[in-house]
């Protein structure tokens, strides 16, 4: 049995032959409830360059997701929007009941939009549309104090123009770079990548040297201590911590504390959101894509339960090897 793990392309491509087509081998997509990661571009927001939300969030409209996931990934991806995706944690709509209250008490710590708006990545996929969001970054960098001169986007304070380096540990990530580069180029930043082998890749991290990095958390559906070393200002500056955008924010520190010391779970989840809400809007990364299921392809012997579980990683242990599905597949290819 293949399990979610393989290539979008050989998903979508590798299946193609008889036993497939006779329901032998079965190709099947499942869904549960469990939390997606949020795997992103982060910003280094220790760098003067980054340290303005407007700057991060241009960076967001010029990610063309729509156009990699037809071309690169067989449009076997959505877009995260969450750091706590497809699960009860997720911040959705606008805030109401305990979350409300939580996000009020803090209302001069948070951005505005927390509170009037549903955070929405930008759509690109057509001409129209990347055009439609390039200008979008241009304005933003406009607002965050980012001019043209000579066809390069300069600081209009100093003159030096934006530079940004994506440090990669995999060279199977260009291809999902080098079109973004081009994007970023257009808004005249200057772009360079470069990948690096795993010893200095950790090194690196481990100090904080890097301009934009690919990174991913995985969080549980009861987060506790660890949402400290990802976001919290204590870890920042500490090396070799989790904190790799270099977060240091007073209402995201105290929705930490809310959620470590929460004694129930509805305000674990309404303290989750919160945070959820408050980290998204601040745009501390751009958020890139997470799978729209577990993808199962096997041979058509399994039993498996109506009444499947939700949650967990033992997804495949409730299944059993069926003796009359295994034998009616043997008298099929004998």
């Amino acid at each position: 049995m293949v399990c979610s793990w393989g290539t979008p392309k050989n998903w979508a491509t590798a299946y193609d032959f008889p036993a497939r087509k006779r329901g032998d081998v079965v190709r099947e997509v499942f869904t549960t409830k469990n939390a997606e990661p949020m795997q992103a571009f982060v910003f280094n927001t220790r760098r003067k360059k980054f340290a303005d939300p407007k700057t991060r969030l241009a960076f967001n409209y010029a990610f063309d997701f729509e156009w990699a996931n037809k071309n690169l990934f067989y449009g076997q991806y959505v877009r995260t929007d969450s750091y706590f995706a497809n699960s009860e944690l997720a911040a959705t709509g606008l805030p109401e009941g305990l979350e409300l209250e939580i996000l009020e008490s803090l209302k001069d710590k948070v951005p505005p939009q927390v509170f009037t708006e549903r955070f929405k990545n930008p759509v690109g996929g057509n001409p129209a549309a990347f055009r439609r969001n390039l200008r979008k970054a241009r304005n933003l960098l406009r607002q965050a104090g980012w001019v043209i001169k000579d066809r390069k986007l300069v600081e209009a304070a100093t003159g030096e123009q934006m530079s940004v380096e994506f440090l990669l540990v995999s060279p199977a990530f260009e291809r999902v770079v080098l079109p973004y580069k081009r994007n970023l180029e257009r808004l005249g930043i200057r772009v360079s990548l470069r990948t690096v082998d795993p010893s200095q890749y950790r090194n690196r991290l481990k100090d904080f040297e890097f301009d934009i990095i690919v990174s991913s958390w995985q969080q549980s559906l009861s987060p506790g201590n660890e949402q400290r070393n990802y976001w919290g200002s204590v870890s920042a500056d500490r090396k070799g911590s989790r904190n790799l955008a270099g977060i240091k924010n007073p209402a995201i520190d105290k929705l930490i504390e809310l959620i470590i010391f929460a004694k129930t779970r509805e305000q674990l989840v309404a303290a989750t959101r919160a945070l959820d809400r408050v980290l998204i809007w601040n745009h501390y990364l751009v958020p890139q894509w997470h799978s729209k299921g577990l993808r199962s392809a096997r041979w058509n012997r399994f039993g498996i339960p109506r009444q499947r579980p939700d949650y967990g990683i033992g997804f495949f242990d409730t299944w059993w090897y069926d003796k009359q599905k295994a034998l009616a597949l043997k008298n099929a290819r004998s």
